[in-house]
């Protein structure tokens, strides 16, 4: 189940899928996906595929992961990230490995404190958490040299834009019905905006529970 061969044919099928960041797939490889599901769906943990977690939310699919991760570090590794959505904390593990310090937000305390707990298990000290809504960010943490969503809005919140530096970047689905994965560039000339390709996520909700 959790094997190098079991984690190799999956960043063997990530590389045929189109990622192609080593570092990243190296991080994929190493990372134990399968201590952030429940331990009845541990032996789907390897599989390209999105998996629940609890209220309502999923765990995304490594090729998500790992493709928005890339997308991320493309203009060079940022010092300070800000993510929206901790979910069950799989995505926060790969970034904190990539970067030098994490933020992250999420509405739904349980699924953050286990979050909390898997860092520890992992020897990962460079995340803060923070239980609040989501699509405000962590504006007192603010600027972030980049901020990664994990969940859908239908319209990019402008409270995220506000907090992200000139020259940083945002990684966030973007849509309803139709969900495109859209990257956001915060230039000195602007906000530049660029769809990559067709997304899933859980929406972006209001309010904490």
């Amino acid at each position: 189940m959790t094997s190098l061969r079991t984690r190799e044919r999956l960043v063997q099928r990530l590389r045929e899928e189109g990622v192609s960041d080593e570092i990243v797939l190296n991080v994929i490889r190493t990372t134990p996906r399968h201590i952030f599901v429940d331990e009845a769906l541990a032996h789907r943990a390897y599989e390209d595929t999105a998996l629940p977690i609890g209220f309502n939310q999923t765990l995304s699919q490594p090729y998500t992961v790992a493709r928005m991760t890339e997308l991320l570090l493309q203009p060079g590794a940022p010092r300070n990230v800000l993510e929206v959505g901790s979910g069950s904390g799989y995505q926060t593990a790969v970034l904190a490995q990539l970067v030098n310090k994490v933020y992250t937000v999420e509405r739904i305390g349980p699924l953050q404190e286990k979050a909390k707990s898997r860092m520890k298990l992992l020897e990962l000290s460079n995340v803060s958490f923070l239980h609040t809504d989501g699509g405000m960010g962590w504006p007192e943490k603010g600027p972030f040299d980049a901020i990664m969503v994990t969940a859908a809005p239908d319209k990019i919140p402008t409270a995220l834009v506000d907090q992200l530096a000139v020259g940083g970047r945002m990684v966030i689905p973007v849509g309803d019905d139709k969900q495109y994965l859209t990257i956001v560039d915060k230039t000195s000339a602007g906000i530049e905006i660029e769809r990559v390709e067709p997304a899933r996520f859980v929406p972006l909700l209001a309010g904490i529970r």
